[in-house]
């Protein structure tokens, strides 16, 4: 497929407020992928953990996942072929091979409702925060996965990621080196960390790789302990907030246009100015 034939597209970032009932999640995404559907969202984007939040459920949900014909990867399938649309699916969990943890895995099928990608996160969120939870361990239920993933579209070549990845900018420089035009944040950022930080590093990511950067998060009260912040959006490749949620179940639909990073890339080539760091003496300036 030519630029020319997949300039101008459109995106949807659907927020939820998953909960421990994992078919009542699934009911509430359907709700929302259909929105998005009729709203002319090409490329729809789900947040991470958005059928299965309860992280005690992740082994017992995350074992019938290991059969393409799973209950949530069917599910998957069959809306993205109903709506005709192309649906990342955020982060379900998929048995590891050891049997005794999880990865999480985003999905992409295509509107045909083929899987077409999968894609397992990289960085663990293993990090104390000043909130009712205070601690996450994601490292004892889940498997790091070990690659990065690009996939051709119909609104550009998307680059996967999930949450916590979006700390870590160099697996986004390698996305855009491995030709992203767009890419997917699928999160659950906490009230406390996505406050100072959400809006701060998606455009810092969007910046350094000139890429559309679409962000689905979870958005509200889970239960006594998790809280998550919102703020779904669209992000453009000079950093500017194309369209936002704050809070609460919701659809972000926002146009995407090639020519525009394309034309950002000419302008102002960072790919081609980067210098590998790695290769130079750090010296003592003392």
């Amino acid at each position: 497929m030519s630029v020319a034939d997949r300039v101008a597209g459109r995106v949807a970032a659907l927020q939820m407020v998953s909960g421990a009932d994992w078919q009542q999640n699934l009911r509430s995404a359907a709700d929302l992928i259909g929105q998005a559907a009729a709203g002319g969202a090409q490329l729809l984007l789900l947040p991470e953990n958005f059928a299965v939040f309860d992280s005690q459920q992740l082994l017992e949900r995350g074992r019938p996942e290991q059969d393409p014909d799973g209950p949530i990867r069917t599910f998957l399938a069959q809306q993205a072929r109903q709506h005709g649309v192309w649906l990342v699916a955020g982060s379900l969990p998929i048995l590891s091979a050891d049997g005794r943890r999880v990865r999480a895995a985003c999905l992409v099928y295509d509107d045909q409702g083929q899987e077409v990608a999968r894609y397992d996160k990289l960085h663990l969120f293993d990090v104390d925060v000043a909130d009712a939870q205070a601690a996450y361990r994601e490292s004892e239920q889940i498997e790091p996965g070990d690659a990065l993933v690009v996939v051709d579209t119909p609104v550009g070549r998307l680059g996967l990621s999930i949450c916590y990845d979006l700390r870590f900018p160099q697996l986004y420089q390698q996305l855009a080196n491995a030709g992203a035009e767009l890419i997917s944040v699928p999160a659950a950022f906490t009230q406390v960390t996505g406050e100072a930080h959400w809006e701060l590093l998606l455009r810092a990511r969007a910046i350094e790789t000139q890429c559309y950067l679409i962000a689905a998060n979870q958005g509200g009260v889970h239960n006594a302990r998790r809280e998550t912040f919102g703020h779904s959006m669209v992000v453009d490749p000079w950093g500017r907030v194309l369209n936002r949620h704050a809070r609460g179940e919701s659809v972000v639909v926002a146009d995407t246009n090639l020519e525009l990073v394309a034309e950002m890339r000419r302008k102002m080539p960072l790919l081609a100015h980067r210098r590998a760091l790695g290769m130079l003496p750090t010296r003592d300036g003392g």
